[in-house]
């Protein structure tokens, strides 16, 4: 049963409270589309300032639109392209303040200015990726990296 946690304190104590309701909203459940579902409508719940959050997820040599809260998408993306390909090739979480100075920047919506995406994982490999965009240039900080990567952390043991 979902049961809306107000968050409060500093970004850190906000994350893992976060974290913490992600864990109790996916125990359970082992349909890795469900997970990602609701696991997208509570990203969406919790960040403020942004228009879109989903996922793309691993199919063959691209990554391919899965659950999200937002205007529609770019289906598919070639790995080692755009800010989400280059993140799954890579492993590693970026965060692009301005996407318009992203060389190869895919835009799925004119209104987002900045981006950050994390990659998922499972035993080492990369399933995909969580994406958040936000019509706000610099929109995430050092510490919404941080505060996401243990998110998904909690996220990748329900995949």
């Amino acid at each position: 049963m979902f049961t809306q946690i107000y968050y409060t304190g500093n970004s850190t104590e906000k994350y893992s409270q976060l974290a913490k309701q992600m864990d109790a909203l996916l125990t359970g459940e082992k349909n890795r589309y469900a997970n990602l579902s609701n696991a997208s409508a509570l990203l969406n719940q919790f960040f403020d300032r942004i228009n879109w959050v989903g996922f793309y997820l691993m199919d063959e040599d691209e990554l391919v639109l899965g659950p999200f809260q937002g205007l529609p998408a770019c289906i598919r993306i070639p790995l080692g392209k755009g800010v989400c390909g280059i993140a799954a090739v890579n492993g590693k979480t970026i965060i692009v303040p301005d996407v318009n100075a992203f060389p190869g920047h895919i835009a799925c919506d004119s209104a987002s200015q900045s981006e950050i995406v994390v990659p998922l994982r499972k035993n080492g490999e990369v399933l995909g990726v969580l994406d958040i965009d936000s019509p706000e240039l610099d929109r995430f900080s050092e510490a919404d990296l941080a505060g996401l990567e243990l998110v998904v952390e909690v996220l990748n043991k329900h995949l």
